[in-house]
């Protein structure tokens, strides 16, 4: 598995898609400054319903 920076939400992702991780936090950081939808609220919720 991927290491995790933060809470482990994005590496987590990737493994489970298979995607590169880089391009998954870089998404994430862009839908954040954009302010497409809730991606912080979506990211705690990932955190606390990912497996540890």
């Amino acid at each position: 598995m991927t290491e995790g920076k933060l809470l482990g939400v994005c590496a987590w992702l990737a493994d489970r898609f298979d995607i590169d991780v880089s391009m998954l936090r870089l998404i994430f950081v862009i839908a954040t400054i954009v302010g497409v939808g809730s991606p912080i609220l979506i990211y705690l919720i990932l955190a606390l319903v990912k497996p540890k």
